[in-house]
């Protein structure tokens, strides 16, 4: 750990200073405008962040998205400000109307970042820690990249070699999602990250000293990380030649992540605010916004003010990163005549396509036979990883129970690592029993683009992971959670490991599509269908948690309509065996379809034409035009049943005043799953009984049964 003095290349100049104090003044005018906000942190960080865009990093404000770029990740997201301002600086399309219209309706500047909506925003954020782990997932992405695209090059020399730089503040460094990812990222010997600390001391309640006493450089010495703190100027602001020093090491640093810690002074150089609570999430006031400007030479009656020389100045971040873009061309077009294969895979990546015949290489399962839908999902991944070289996952050390190694031979682990598996480009991830951390991880790895990642754990665990995967939801991105272990039919492990509340409640995050097949041959396709919806042709992404059975259940014929969400498995059948109208449906998920198949058996026999509609998917199911949709449970048939081993309120639209849903609506128990669902009344006896209720029914009320 480093605090002395230091010499650097740093060219600073009168007008980086200038600069700097703009960014102080905007942040303030822009909450004050508005009332609200948090005009602290960009205010003390201003130089931090100065450095990074106009010094540092690798960046063309021209071509938000060019490959090559460093990324950039504000994990203390409620300082939206520190990131704005500098994107308005270098010219990344923001201007000061937008800055004006800070936090309002409709504007590009929202409240915290959010990813696609502001052009330079690579991750939304706000929910402390969740940056931390998204970077920590950049890097890995990053680093697998490289091992598809161009593993054999030295380091530094490759064009998909490049650095990604987080700020996080006190409150990510507490939370523990940013434990789980930074443990892991030294644990991976991430060198290709550099996190900064605001170590300023002040959260919502005060002073730190309230809840916090660890050393926590210490603390990410230990977990295998470079570390350096850099000291503030005698007058408490922060030194721009340090902080450039640092990084710049930092960046120099490849075989281990690096953290760098900087003692800052919240809402810094405002006379009376500075170091104090208030100035974390409020405006500072009038009179401490004109104090301000009189400090650093500005005219306390102008607001947003902002000189012309300074916007020349820092405007040429667009001439050096057209500079920078055009450099990394030449390398990326020695590399494309070097590499006419890899260059054809990357082209094909980066148009959102997959390989050509990938889908014939799916397995079909033989019907009749019992397999547990996680044991079809291992032979699907290892089906498609042969032949989808992007995609690449794991688990959160339940490999063996989720099925999700989708290469035994070859793990994503550091050189130096002694598993003889271990290799730095491995497609399977041992994310460590760390589920928080894997969920935002993944959501790093598909914001960095060019990979595609799955990743898994029991469906109970999900509630570790759900800010992340409403994080995944709210950006609208393309990965997959594998959720394994999804009902009381996984038996003896008891109610603390059975998931009863999880898919209702999973189901209710708008824009996560909840899917839980009935049998192997519909994994396989729901598999497929989540593939598909990768492709260019769908604009907008859409995250996927699959619900997976631990225990066998019978194999039907594979039905492609099982991609359109919501299918009719078995037709109601006449007298005669011909199809007939149904008298009632059944619609069920996962486990229990074959619990609604063996109750219509009963009730055919008994002469009901019963019709058995499986849905493994409500939310794709909904995407169907309305023709569909009646098709599959005509609205003239009041006579329906749901049947799904956890709480009922999923279905509640689907069957109408008049259905009934056979539900679990309390905790499970340990015991063997079979007997848990004959105890808990999920039977093909009685589905049929609510059936035949539901028929004899002239109330129109609904019940729930189990």
């Amino acid at each position: 750990m480093s605090t002395k003095p230091t010499t650097t290349d740093l060219e600073w100049t009168a007008w980086d200073q200038r600069a700097v104090d703009t960014v102080r003044v905007l942040a303030a005018d822009a909450v004050q405008k508005v009332g609200n906000g948090h005009p602290g942190t960009a205010m003390s960080l201003a130089p931090a962040a100065y450095v990074l865009f106009q010094k540092l990093m690798r960046h063309d404000p021209a071509d938000a998205d060019w490959t090559g770029r460093d990324r950039f990740v504000l994990s203390a997201g409620h300082s939206s400000l520190t990131l704005y301002i500098q994107l308005y600086l270098a010219g990344y399309g923001l201007e000061l109307d937008d800055l004006k219209s800070f936090r309002t309706w409709d504007s590009k500047t929202p409240g915290h970042p959010e990813y696609g909506h502001t052009t330079g925003v690579e991750t939304t954020t706000g929910p402390l820690g969740q940056g931390v782990a998204n970077a920590v997932g950049m890097a890995m992405a990053a680093r697998y990249e490289r091992g598809l695209f161009d593993p054999d090059a030295a380091p530094g020399t490759s064009p998909f070699d490049h650095t990604v730089w987080a700020v996080a503040g006190d409150g990510c460094l507490q939370e523990g999602i940013s434990h789980e990812a930074s443990s892991l990222a030294g644990h991976q010997k991430l060198g290709n990250l550099v996190l900064l600390w605001d170590d300023n001391h002040i959260s919502i309640e005060g002073d730190t000293e309230t809840a916090v006493s660890e050393d926590t450089l210490k603390r990410y010495e230990a977990y295998g990380w470079h570390v350096r703190r850099v000291a503030p100027l005698p007058n408490g602001d922060l030194d721009p030649a340090g902080l450039y020093e640092a990084l710049k090491a930092a960046k120099e640093e490849t075989g281990r992540p690096s953290f760098i810690a900087v003692r800052s002074i919240i809402a810094w150089p405002a006379p009376n605010a500075q170091n104090t609570e208030a100035a974390h999430g409020a405006a500072l006031g009038d009179d401490e916004v004109a104090a301000t400007k009189r400090v650093l030479g500005f005219d306390p009656e102008r607001s947003f003010e902002v000189s012309d020389e300074v916007l020349r100045h820092t405007r040429r971040a667009l001439d050096r990163g057209r500079a920078d873009r055009e450099e990394w061309e030449k390398a990326f077009a020695e590399w494309r005549a070097a590499n006419p294969e890899r260059a054809a895979e990357f082209d094909r990546i980066r148009a959102g396509e997959l390989p050509a015949g990938w889908e014939g290489k799916l397995p079909v399962f033989e019907t009749g036979k019992a397999v547990a839908t996680r044991a079809a999902s291992g032979k699907v991944l290892q089906a498609l990883g042969a032949v989808v070289p992007e995609l690449w996952g794991g688990s959160a050390d339940l490999a063996g129970s989720n099925n999700t190694t989708i290469d035994k031979t070859s793990s994503f682990l550091p050189k130096g690592n002694p598993l003889p598996e271990a290799d730095p480009y491995g497609r399977t991830i041992h994310f460590g029993i760390r589920e928080h951390a894997m969920a935002a991880i993944m959501n790093g790895i598909t914001l960095h683009g060019n990979t595609r990642v799955y990743g898994g754990t029991f469906l109970v665990f999900s509630d570790y992971m759900r800010n992340a995967v409403r994080l995944s939801a709210l950006m609208h991105l393309p990965v997959t959670y594998v959720w394994t272990h999804d009902s009381i039919g996984l038996g003896e492990d008891g109610p603390t490991h059975q998931p009863v509340e999880h898919l209702a409640s999973l189901r209710a995050i708008p824009g996560l599509s909840v899917v839980r097949p009935a049998d192997a041959n519909e994994t396989a396709i729901a598999w497929r269908e989540i593939l598909r919806r990768w492709t260019k042709e769908f604009r907008v992404g859409t995250p996927h948690g699959l619900a997976l059975t631990r225990q066998g259940v019978p194999t039907y014929e594979p039905n492609e309509d099982a991609a359109r969400g919501g299918y009719v498995l078995f037709e109601a059948e006449g007298p005669g065996g011909g199809s007939a109208e149904p008298r009632v449906v059944l619609i069920a998920t996962g486990s229990e379809v074959h619990l609604a198949v063996e109750a219509r058996e009963r009730l055919q026999a008994e002469g009901v034409a019963t019709r058995v509609v499986s849905m493994p998917c409500v939310e794709w199911f909904d995407e169907q035009d309305q023709g569909y949709r009646d098709a599959v449970l005509p609205p003239s048939v009041k006579a329906r049943v749901a049947v799904e081993a956890g709480v009922g309120l999923t279905w509640y639209r689907f069957v109408g005043d008049a259905g009934r849903i056979v539900s679990l609506e309390h905790f499970g128990a340990s015991a063997d799953g079979k007997v848990l669902f004959r105890e808990f009344g999920f039977t093909p006896e009685a589905v049929a009984a609510a059936a035949r209720a539901v028929l004899g029914s002239t109330t129109g009320n609904s019940a729930t049964a189990g």
